[in-house]
């Protein structure tokens, strides 16, 4: 399960908005809004999420453990 607070506070720190995010990987940002409400997102898109938003501990974002 994808830590959804994690993927905005990277987004956040970067001065971007969900509509810049969903641009930047290439979705709309209502299919973002799905992913991010769903918690699933595939390969391509969580490798283009690392890069964009330089997350440096991917591991804590997109394998959250409870």
């Amino acid at each position: 399960m994808i830590d959804t607070n994690k993927l905005r506070g990277a987004w956040v720190s970067k001065g971007m908005n969900q509509s810049d995010v969903a641009k930047a990987i290439g979705v709309c940002n209502k299919t973002l809004s799905l992913k991010l409400k769903k918690g699933v997102f595939d390969s391509d898109e969580i490798e283009s999420l690392i890069i964009v938003l330089d997350i440096k501990d991917p591991i804590s974002v997109f394998f959250r453990i409870w």
